[in-house]
């Protein structure tokens, strides 16, 4: 569920129009839905209710201050994954007492960061990353809280490049050798031996492989927390979202259509994995990022041209793949629509084929192919939805573009919590340098 939909043949985000926003802060535009961050965090919290759990968003998948915030205040955790996240929820309003840190290739000024701010748990990738923390920790004169990661070597079958269980990948360590790795950590004197976590991928749209893991993993979980007295199991993240359609047919009511049978709720993923991890008595944490995301932002943006070539029908459009980078990278699907519907715009005879790109210099610079769309023209805007995930967190200067605006909404109030990047921004760290000057 989400809070994007049309009224009276006007796109809005809760109370708020759309169009009004683009006209007022120009674009592209990242716009988002308090009440959309907060209601995807309640549902996963609920439905984990059962148990001793803490939902811990991933800000990779968006960091903004503001939907931090939002967070922060609905009581969630963090996933954080580099010092600079960790600073970031802190300044805020996140507690670091209700942070994870994961990644693989954790700095000792991260480490020391993180242990000076009195983080939950590092979340840790390898044997070498156990003697860093343990070093880092002896030179503080602390003991690190940490969980090892476990590779269950199970297939989520999602993106090979969002893939992270399986022993291809660069994460954790192999589920065989974990309980000598363990072994080893016990006799390294400046380690708390928390807890477990795994994490199998990411945009999992069913719940079998996670039920996959946790069935593997949890008895595993269960022999080193009675040898090692453990306090928490994490079963990582990767709920996913359903990017198509959002809005069908402009439907702002699409979540009570058959096609909602194919998303993965809450409630469904709480039904197979709680009875699985009740009796283990650990507490459970989860690290979504996408699910409390995703379909909390849309991406605005204007028709500058219209070419047809006989061949394709071009809609050219002003923001590009440094904005939103996930099609150019994954060829991902954002459905796409007019912030103003029209009567029959849904019907195919008043559609036509179109590529939506880009005006950056790369043929991968596209978020769709012969998509049938609406017929739009110079100065029309569109709203590339479920973008609120790996959107702005992703983007980057290339071409020298200035980083987009970002606004929050919540009910008939709208803010800016990032201000458009100016092009000067961009090179005020830059010298030439006086030999040639």
């Amino acid at each position: 569920m989400h809070d994007f939909g049309f009224k009276r043949g006007r796109l809005y985000c809760e109370n708020v129009s759309v169009a009004s926003l683009a006209r007022k802060h120009g674009s592209p535009l990242y716009v988002y839905s308090h009440a959309t961050l907060t209601r995807n965090f309640e549902q996963l919290d609920d439905a984990l209710s059962p148990i001793k759990h803490l939902v811990c968003y991933s800000p990779k998948a968006n960091s903004n201050l503001g939907v931090l915030r939002t967070l922060a205040n609905a009581g969630s955790g963090f996933d954080i994954v580099s010092g600079g996240e960790l600073q970031r929820v802190i300044a805020a309003g996140g507690d670091p007492k209700k942070c994870i840190f994961a990644g693989v290739g954790k700095t000792e000024e991260e480490i020391e960061l993180a242990l000076k701010k009195g983080i939950y748990s590092f979340n840790v990738e390898s044997e070498p990353e156990l003697v860093r923390i343990n070093k880092v920790a002896r030179r503080l004169k602390k003991k690190a809280p940490i969980a090892v990661r476990v590779n269950p070597n199970v297939d989520a079958k999602t993106h090979a490049k969002i893939t992270t269980g399986t022993y291809d990948n660069k994460f954790g360590i192999a589920f065989e050798e974990i309980e000598g790795v363990y072994e080893r950590a016990a006799k390294l004197k400046h380690l708390h031996l928390r807890g477990i976590q795994m994490h199998i991928g990411s945009q999992l749209t069913e719940v079998a492989p996670f039920e996959k893991a946790v069935r593997k993993v949890a008895p595993l979980a269960k022999r080193l927390a009675e040898k090692h007295g453990f306090e928490f199991f994490s079963i990582g993240g990767g709920v996913g979202i359903v990017y198509e359609p959002a809005l069908e047919s402009g439907d702002a009511n699409w979540w009570r259509s058959p096609k909602r049978k194919k998303l993965l709720t809450p409630a469904k993923y709480a039904a197979k994995l709680l009875p699985l991890l009740q009796p283990l008595g650990l507490r459970i944490l989860i690290e979504p990022g996408r699910f409390i995301a995703g379909n909390a932002g849309i991406l605005i943006t204007r028709v500058e041209y219209v070419k047809r070539t006989g061949v394709k029908n071009f809609v050219i459009v002003d923001a590009a793949m440094n904005d939103l980078a996930r099609p150019a990278l994954y060829d991902s699907y954002h459905e796409i629509v007019p912030l103003t519907q029209k009567a029959g715009d849904h019907l195919k005879r008043n559609q036509i084929s179109s590529d939506v790109v880009g005006p950056i210099c790369e043929s991968g610079d596209y978020f769709c192919k012969k998509r049938m769309l609406p017929k739009v023209g110079e100065g029309d805007y569109l709203a590339l939805l479920s973008a609120g995930a790996y959107g702005f967190v992703m983007a980057s200067n290339y071409n020298t573009r200035a980083l987009a605006a970002e606004v929050l909404v919540k009910g008939n109030r709208a803010e800016v919590v990032r201000k458009r990047q100016s092009l000067k921004q961009l090179w005020a760290g830059e010298s030439v340098p006086k030999w040639l000057q």
